[in-house]
Formats: structure tokens, sequence, C-alpha cells
């Protein structure tokens, strides 16, 4: 039987051999539930949810909708004791990687290849992307700042106003070069240049407190 740890590391040997540069990003919150992997793609966003053999598909309906408001295409990763009935719990634009354990290793079969999403919503997509890297793609685009306005005001102004083409390129850009280690740092200096209610009287910086949640690890896969 293969568990989940069992899985990971070689599913990501598979996944930059079967895709060339990729980032890996675990365990990212999306709506109400936790995307196994992302996988950035240079213009795309996949969601990959593992199934090991100790899995059931109890919560697979509730992720399957979570992970179809995010992602441009999305994967189940099956052990084999699922091989024979995944296709009953994922939609057909879902592509299929079956898993098992053979004498030589871990070895996966691509069943079905990944379609488009016909329910990607992009509202949700670019919610993905902390604000100072929306902050970034307004920069390149030539975007007013839109300091005073909330996070989803600019959404909607940047699906107004930039290609799809050209946000799916931006966004897999940002989190190909998104840093973890310097998460606090970054919010933090994004709050203070653009909340000046953050300085006291005499124009020193306050503390910010940055609360950070949903996020294991990263890893930068490149080929």
């Amino acid at each position: 039987m293969l568990y989940d740890k069992d899985i990971r590391e070689p599913l990501f040997d598979f996944l930059e051999e079967t895709y060339g540069k990729i980032r890996i990003i675990e365990e990212k919150q999306v709506g109400k539930s936790r995307a196994d992997i992302v996988m950035v793609l240079p213009g795309l966003l996949t969601g990959i949810e593992i199934k090991s053999d100790a899995d059931t598909y109890v919560r697979l309906s509730r992720q399957v909708k979570d992970y179809d408001r995010f992602f441009d295409r999305n994967m189940v990763v099956a052990g084999s004791s699922h091989a024979v009935h995944v296709r009953e719990h994922v939609p057909e634009w879902w592509g299929i990687i079956t898993v098992e354990q053979t004498d030589l290793g871990i070895d996966f079969y691509v069943l079905r290849e990944p379609r488009e999403n016909p329910q990607m919503n992009w509202k949700r997509k670019l919610s993905l992307l902390w604000r100072p890297e929306l902050v970034h793609i307004q920069e390149l685009t030539c975007m007013p700042r839109y300091k005073e306005k909330s996070k989803a005001f600019v959404i909607d102004k940047m699906l107004l106003k930039v290609p799809k083409e050209q946000l799916s390129a931006l966004v897999s850009d940002e989190l190909f070069e998104r840093d973890y280690t310097r998460i606090e740092e970054i919010i933090r200096e994004y709050k203070i240049q653009n909340r000046p209610e953050l300085k006291d009287q005499t124009g020193k910086k306050k503390r910010i407190k940055s609360r950070i949640k949903g996020r294991r690890k990263s890893t930068i896969k490149t080929r």
C-alpha cells in the first residue's frame, strides 16, 4: 500500500521530467479545501490532488469544486486501489495519473491528460497572488496603483484592462519568483509604503505583525 508520503517526492521528479520548467507549491488553501500540489507552468496553473491507497473519496466532491474555481487545469494522482473507479469521481476535463509500487520503484502512468477547465474563475485565480505581486503586475502593465482600494477592486480593474493571455503569463511569473522566506518582510514593506496611517507622528514606521497560514514549503524544479 502506498501512502501520500511515499508518492510525493517521486511524483515531483515525474512532473519535472514530463513538463520541464515547473514550480511546486504544496498545501495551498483554495476555498474550503487544501490543494495538495499547485504546479506552476509558464502561463498555466495546475491543481493536483493525491488520493493514495489509504485515502477515500469522501471529500473529493468538495475538493473538485474548489480546485475548479482556482486552476486552469486539474489532475488527480490515484493509488492503484483507486485506478478502476477514479474516473467516476472527477470531471471529464480532469487529468488522471495512476501510481503503483513495482520491483523497480514507484511507477506513474498517465491515464488521461488534463484539459482546459471550463469552470476556472479568474477572480479566484488572481486571489492566489499576494497584494505586492498584484502591484508588480500593475506596474508592468502601466495600470494605476489604486493604493486606497481593496484587493478585490484591483483584481476587477486588472481583468478589465489586461488581456487574459498576458495575465496568465504574468501570474505564473509572479509565482515562479515568489520568495516564501521573505513573506513577512514583503507584506510589511507593502503596507508601510501604501498605508500612511501606519507611520506614527514622528514619521517612524510602526511594527506590523503578519500571520502566515496555509503554507508549509515550496520547491522550485527547473529543467
